[in-house]
């Protein structure tokens, strides 16, 4: 079973801006100030682009498809929150909470990845749950430490813990589930994506202890990352609000890990903590400021990692 992938699926934005629907309980978002929409999108395609080119210079597989205007999907730049891909030739396609993020499902990508090899046995379809305004936004919602079998799961809004242990059972993974909170204007506000306080890598948890508030909750979730055999990496309140829990340890074409994040990300952390990182896997950060500002994701929410077989 492959622990990291070489293959990374993203999406080229036509019309990236701030989702007026995603704001309403994603307090990275805000708006900047003095730019037009199509400067938005601008400078975003540019951190698009210089991002996927670090990418690829670095040895990893980019599968780039490009957005459409129609329909309207200013978030489709995060393609990981409504689709997962598993080494076993399931893929996970996943309820919505933003009402314009569910037109971001697109059948064709099916299509696109099995005309270049790769092998879909099974698609598990969790969508209908949206008829009951019940969301799991894939791995988003879902930080997979694909090694142990372990799902970790912060619930919010956009994970409901129903379906996160439907989607453990049919995946095969154990659930760790607890509650994860930032500060907004004094008070403490859920964090919408568990992938935005917290990271696994080979030996690492990634995460931001101080985002869980309940004692019992942190205690499982330090005594669930132990018994998995990896260590804490512990970074601060601060660090998350520049997306330093938004990491994605990926693989090159010589089989060495990577861990990617944004600048931001990389920039916030300490030069112990990066010298811990470093030994694990090579760095690799990209500038990603107007798509973190206006979309409240980062390097992670951009990269769905394709970890399905390919054609003998």
């Amino acid at each position: 079973m492959k622990l990291l992938t070489n293959t990374i699926l993203m999406i080229r934005p036509v019309s990236f801006r701030m989702n007026e629907e995603t704001a309403v309980n994603n307090y990275y978002q805000h708006e900047i100030k003095g730019l037009s929409a199509q400067e938005v999108q601008e400078k975003a395609l540019a951190e698009f682009d210089a991002f996927v080119a670090k990418l690829r210079e670095a040895g990893v597989n980019i599968i780039v498809v490009e957005d459409t205007m129609v329909p309207d999907t200013p978030d489709s730049i995060f393609p990981n929150n409504w689709i997962s891909f598993h080494s076993n030739g399931k893929v996970g396609v996943f309820p919505m909470f933003a009402e314009n993020r569910r037109q971001e499902r697109r059948e064709d990508i099916f299509d696109i990845l099995e005309e270049k090899g790769f092998v879909i046995e099974e698609i598990v379809d969790y969508t209908s749950a949206e008829e009951e305004e019940l969301f799991l936004e894939a791995t988003g919602s879902i930080v997979l430490d694909r090694a142990q079998r372990i799902a970790y799961c912060a619930l919010s809004p956009r994970a409901d813990e129903d379906l996160f242990i439907e989607f453990c059972e049919d995946f095969e993974y154990t659930p760790v589930i607890f509650h994860a909170y930032q500060t907004v204007d004094g008070n403490r506000e859920l964090i919408y994506h568990t992938n935005v306080m917290m990271a696994v890598t080979r030996d690492y948890v990634v995460a931001c202890l101080d985002c869980i508030d309940d004692k019992k909750e942190k205690k499982n979730f330090i005594k669930q990352v132990k018994a998995s055999g990896k260590r804490i990496l512990d970074i601060s309140e601060e660090q998350v609000e520049h997306f330093a829990g938004n990491m994605l340890q990926v693989m090159d074409s010589d089989g060495n890990a990577i861990t990617v994040m944004s600048q931001s990300a990389y920039d916030s952390l300490s030069s112990d903590q990066i010298a811990i990182l470093s030994k694990e896997a090579a760095l690799l950060s990209s500038d990603l400021g107007t798509i973190e500002a206006c979309g409240g994701g980062s390097a992670r929410c951009m990269m769905a990692e394709v970890f399905l077989g390919k054609k003998s």
